[in-house]
């Protein structure tokens, strides 16, 4: 009799994993095999729905769609009785190595270990058949084929090392490898009967199109989900391109994050809805208001609200001055720019409480450049995930919005919602002074820095074949900012009691001010542990060991000198920064580690004299 306990999973994974590493259309390494993480709808069970109004609107729009819902992935159910619950994936890729020890020959002498590589049908119950009729593991082949849309297919090897042959053939193909077996032109695919042998290499040729066109395969929604494959750029079909599975090109997901924060004109705006085409919309004064005001359905609907500010709105409404929805830092700066002041020691309430700390205490150097400190004791963020990319990460823009015509592979065939995690935790943030930044903007060296910068951009975008349309360049103050959060983030890690993995940022430079907020959050409680609210007390001191971190780099003077649009380093989109310096964790920056320079917040042996804080200041 079989038993009714449910078999074990092939592999667990962390939720907040899901939308950042193995998410829908990842490839997964079991022990045994390879797995394609399935799309939205080969996901099973209950869901924790996940409620971010301005998120879910923002979703809404990026993916076409009147409404999205958020959902937490799935997690397995504890009693062993219940229905299983999961995420489905799929055997990728369907060709395998057999795992055996040979050698062969070439024509030249030199000897190649040689292995069997055979498709899935035919082996026999998951082993290869040698000549002895013995069975022999296999594992699954490194290579397959994807295009710059994301799909995704194996590699027709047959067609590969002889375009003559057909798919079905029924020849015995083998895997030469020569070296270590890293170098593509080491790696050959032989087919034994027609003696034919093409080298890797082949398939990384640009313009040789080895691998064929895209036939727009997506296995990770089921077997009949293919969709038309157009280059955004020829407006032709895309070519396919050779992937290592576990690449880290491989898989890059598109994510959308915002802080759960009060929105006060959204408020305003909500309570003026539920009472303008019956009562407003006909004001002509304040006095009007004032009149409808005392009818019992418009008072309790503006409830909290004074008659100017309502009046404003109105207006505001009659000339037809609809403002196009705020950005998602928008919002968030706004916020904690107009956060009260400390007042005692009042007890954090709900998901946000942020509470001004007093500057009384600042030298004047660091007034004339932080205009505010606030420390935020308790916040919500909300992650969710859009799509996915491979080759190339898409990144949010500097407001922190994702484009709407960026390629972006689908999660699901007709999306109805989106996975989603939320975190709690606690962060500080430093709010610098406009004319500042403004003023440091003007001086020459500043802008001689920028032309550099923007150079090594320029390089960037045509080795990817960008156009100038959709590239858009980030702006000194932010790639300043962005520069000081890298070292802010070293500088604080060693006092606040979190790793630097853990510690995250946010870099507002918009026109609706310039900022750096620094949070970490977790799915439990250990987010909110009060370190970072601590730094924040004292962050002047933590602001100037990050300075100094960023004056001498352990590979200056090479660090300092290196140009952005140098083609022989290839490293455009980076000033003065490497490893030794500015680059962090990726899961702490926004950005990919990418639009870093020191060289604008300090000065550097180089001497560029383009620094945003004064050499005095240390």
């Amino acid at each position: 009799m079989k038993s009714k306990a449910k078999r074990p999973p092939s592999g667990e994974i962390r939720q907040s994993q899901i939308l950042s590493t193995f998410g829908p259309g990842a490839m997964v390494d079991l022990p045994d095999y390879s797995v394609l993480i399935g799309g939205l709808n080969h996901w099973k069970g209950d869901r924790r729905r996940i409620y971010e109004d301005r998120l879910a609107a923002r979703v809404s729009e990026i993916l076409g769609v009147n409404s999205i819902a958020m959902y937490a992935p799935p997690v397995d159910a504890p009693d062993p009785a219940a229905p299983r619950t999961g995420i489905t994936a799929f055997t990728f890729p369907a060709w395998f190595v057999a795992q055996v020890e040979e050698t062969w020959t070439a024509p030249s002498g030199k000897e190649y270990r040689t292995r069997p590589l055979i498709p899935w049908g035919r082996l026999v119950k998951g082993k290869y058949l040698d000549s002895e009729k013995k069975k022999k593991p296999v594992v699954p082949v490194r290579f397959v084929q994807a295009c710059l849309n994301g799909h995704i297919s194996d590699v027709d090897w047959y067609l590969f090392a002889n375009p003559k042959c057909q798919s079905n053939c029924p020849a015995q193909l083998w895997l030469d490898e020569g070296g270590s077996g890293n170098d593509f032109a080491d790696i050959f695919v032989r087919c034994e009967q027609c003696k034919e042998r093409r080298p890797l290499s082949d398939a990384t040729l640009p313009g040789r199109k080895a691998l064929g066109s895209c036939k727009g395969e997506r296995p990770w929604l089921g077997p009949n989900a293919a969709d038309s494959c157009v280059s955004t750029t020829t407006g032709k079909q895309e070519a396919n391109r050779l992937l290592v599975r576990s690449a880290s090109n491989a898989y890059f997901a598109q994510t959308l994050s915002v802080i759960s924060l009060p929105d006060s004109d959204e408020a305003l705006r909500q309570a003026v809805n539920l009472v303008y085409e019956d009562f407003l919309q006909y004001a002509e004064d304040l006095r009007d208001v004032q009149k409808e005001r005392k009818k019992q359905k418009v008072f309790n609907a503006l409830e909290g609200f004074s008659d100017e500010t309502v009046w404003a709105e109105i207006q505001r409404r009659q000339v037809g001055q609809f403002e196009k929805p705020k950005s998602i830092k928008q919002v968030e700066i706004e916020t904690l720019l107009s956060s009260p002041s400390e007042v005692g020691e009042d007890a954090p309430e709900g998901d946000f409480y942020a509470r001004a700390r007093k500057l009384d205490n600042l030298s004047s150097t660091w007034q004339s450049q932080i205009e505010r400190i606030v420390l935020v004791h308790c916040l919500r963020e909300v992650i969710a995930q859009v799509g996915f990319t491979r080759f190339e990460a898409a990144m949010p823009d500097i407001d922190g919005e994702l484009s709407l015509e960026v390629r972006r592979a689908a999660l699901d065939i007709e999306p109805t919602w989106v996975p989603a995690v939320e975190n709690k935790g606690e962060g500080v943030f430093i709010a610098f002074r406009k004319q500042a930044i403004e003023d440091w903007r003007k001086q020459e060296s500043v802008q001689h820095r920028g032309q550099e910068l923007f150079s090594g951009f320029n390089q960037w975008c045509k080795q990817r074949g960008i156009p100038d349309d959709k590239a858009k360049f980030p702006g000194l103050p932010y790639i300043m900012l962005h520069s000081l959060s890298h070292l802010l983030i070293t500088a604080v890690s060693l006092e606040c009691g979190y790793a630097a993995s853990s510690i995250r940022e946010r870099i507002y430079a918009g026109e609706s001010g310039y900022g750096i907020l620094l949070y970490t959050g977790t799915s439990g409680s250990e987010g909110t542990l009060g370190g970072l609210v601590q730094v924040g007390r004292q962050i002047e001191s933590h602001l100037a060991t990050a300075l100094e971190l960023g004056r001498l780099c352990s590979n200056d003077p090479v660090c300092a000198q290196h140009k952005p649009d140098n083609v022989q380093e290839e490293r455009f989109l980076h000033g003065s920064a490497c490893h030794g310096c500015l680059l962090i964790a990726e899961t702490s920056c926004e950005r990919r580690n990418e639009f870093l320079d020191r060289a604008l917040v300090v000065n550097t042996v180089d001497g560029l004299g383009a620094a945003f804080f004064p050499d005095e200041i240390l």
